[in-house]
């Protein structure tokens, strides 16, 4: 169940006469803890005032970190990107486009552990509640995702096709007629997290590897921006490997 409440009200001269201080934000969820105990429930609250900071994982590829930085900057996204973090300063300079701090931690097979603590601590510092992985080309570790705060994931087509290099390259092998894109949950199971958005765009034979690459970019753009405006307005109930956008 998701509710929305409207406290606005709350904080004119008529309600506190009657209320008083049990109109606080502290009481209402201390009222809702009583509540939410007596049914065995489990509840979290979420204040659409109070803009949650998060942080991109990038790589090489830029089109996911222009969109998501554009998209929070017009006000599309209700959050604060907090930090840039990549394994290769590429994109530095798109971050500080935008005046966003940008951390390169470079990783190898025998750094990965060390390197990834060292991304941790940085979420950790900054206070990051969501982490997006915008084409970031590393398979997280278990040990990292049980740490980490939740971590939303793009993938091109609809999971598990054209897993690993080229995907596009394989799509144009096999004669696809739609390209599509999957944002989901990280998991310890790779590309097996629950599916939070996706989408499809129709391509035809004539459309080489790097015409249908373009058009793969444009709707991972926009099948990440969902999910991850969906999981910052607090849309998104995970059930099991499922989940129900609201």
């Amino acid at each position: 169940m998701r509710i929305v409440v409207d406290l606005s009200a709350l904080s004119t001269p008529k309600a506190l006469a009657v209320l008083g201080e049990s109109t606080s934000r502290r009481a209402l969820e201390a009222g809702f803890d009583r509540l939410a105990k007596s049914v065995t429930a489990t509840w979290s609250v979420g204040y659409s005032d109070i803009p949650p900071k998060i942080a991109l994982l990038v790589t090489k590829e830029s089109a996911c970190l222009y969109d998501l930085a554009l998209r929070q900057k017009q006000g599309e996204l209700p959050c604060e990107i907090a930090l840039v973090i990549s394994n290769h300063p590429t994109l530095e300079s798109v971050a500080e486009g935008f005046r966003l701090p940008f951390f390169t931690l470079p990783v190898t097979p025998d750094t990965k552990r060390d390197q990834e603590s060292k991304v941790l601590e940085l979420l950790r510092k900054h206070h990051v509640s969501l982490v997006v992985m915008a084409r970031y080309m590393q398979v997280l570790t278990s040990d990292f995702l049980s740490a980490a705060p939740p971590v939303i994931n793009i993938h091109h087509g609809f999971l598990p096709a054209f897993q690993g290099a080229r995907p596009y390259q394989q799509a144009f092998d096999r004669g696809v007629k739609l390209v599509g894109a999957t944002a989901h949950y990280a998991t310890a199971d790779l590309d097996e997290g629950p599916i939070i958005e996706q989408d499809v765009v129709r391509v035809t034979h004539a459309m080489g590897p790097e015409e249908l690459s373009r058009v793969g970019r444009d709707v991972e753009r926009v099948v990440l921006s969902r999910a991850v405006r969906a999981h910052l307005e607090n849309r998104v109930v995970v059930e099991g490997r499922r989940t129900l956008v609201l």
